[in-house]
């Protein structure tokens, strides 16, 4: 029987005590009245910070949505007006060739 004792890793088996101490002690503080308080207000700071940015998302999405609609009435305020520069090109080269025969 001592033959056995004597192949015991005392190291090993001191390191595996003090991991099933140190776990049973953190299990106990995990599930503590204390550190449920801590993570309900982790959780509701996250909730807060969740709604901030969601709020921020919504007013950039906005803003992105206001400057593609401002965008795209500039681009076709420049084709109207390169659609009359265009006519009045055409009428003057009109003019040009009528005057000329």
């Amino acid at each position: 029987m001592l033959d056995c004792l004597k192949k015991i890793d005392k190291v090993k088996t001191g390191v595996f005590a003090a991991g099933v101490l140190f776990g049973t002690a953190g299990v106990k503080i995990l599930a503590s009245d204390d550190a449920k308080k801590l993570y309900t207000n982790c959780t509701a700071a996250v909730l807060r910070a969740k709604e901030c940015i969601l709020k921020t998302a919504a007013t950039v999405q906005e803003n992105a949505e206001d400057i593609y609609a401002e965008a795209k009435q500039i681009n076709e305020d420049r084709a109207a007006q390169a659609e009359e520069f265009e006519d009045e090109a055409v009428e003057d080269e009109s003019f040009e060739k009528v005057t000329e025969e």
